[in-house]
This record gives structure tokens, C-alpha cells and sequence, in this order.
């Protein structure tokens, strides 16, 4: 992939996060699939409030979770 060509959507904060949490993002990804919650924002409150994740990297990582299985 070129520069020009930016990564869009949910993803785009990828890098970002890595970088800030020290996490991969399949790591992340792994411990939402295994929460019993199901909710998107209720993922997104577990995320903040549990893992310190801010509210726009937590909504991108569940947001692309949750498209993966629809």
C-alpha cells in the first residue's frame, strides 16, 4: 500500500493504538470476542473502564470486531 493510499474507517486508529497500549491489535480484538458482553457500547465502557482505552480506540476496536462476524 502507498502513503496515498490511507487506511479508512475503524482501522485507520490501528497503529495508534498499538503504539499507546503496547497490545496488538488481535490481542485486543481476542479479549472483546471473549467478554460476555455484546453490546457495542457496552464494549466500549468495559474497554475504557477496565483497560483505560479512550472512547474513540475503544469504539474502533469494537466496531471492526463486531463487523467481523456480521
Amino acid at each position: 500500500m502507498t502513503e496515498k493510499q490511507a487506511v479508512k474507517g475503524p482501522a485507520s486508529y490501528f497503529p495508534s493504538i498499538e503504539k499507546k497500549y503496547g497490545r496488538p491489535i488481535g490481542a485486543w480484538q481476542e479479549l472483546i470476542r471473549s467478554s460476555p458482553l455484546t453490546k457495542h457500547m457496552e464494549l466500549v465502557a468495559w474497554l475504557k473502564s477496565e483497560h483505560g482505552l479512550g472512547h474513540g480506540h475503544a469504539n474502533a476496536l469494537v466496531a471492526a470486531t463486531l463487523a467481523e462476524s456480521s
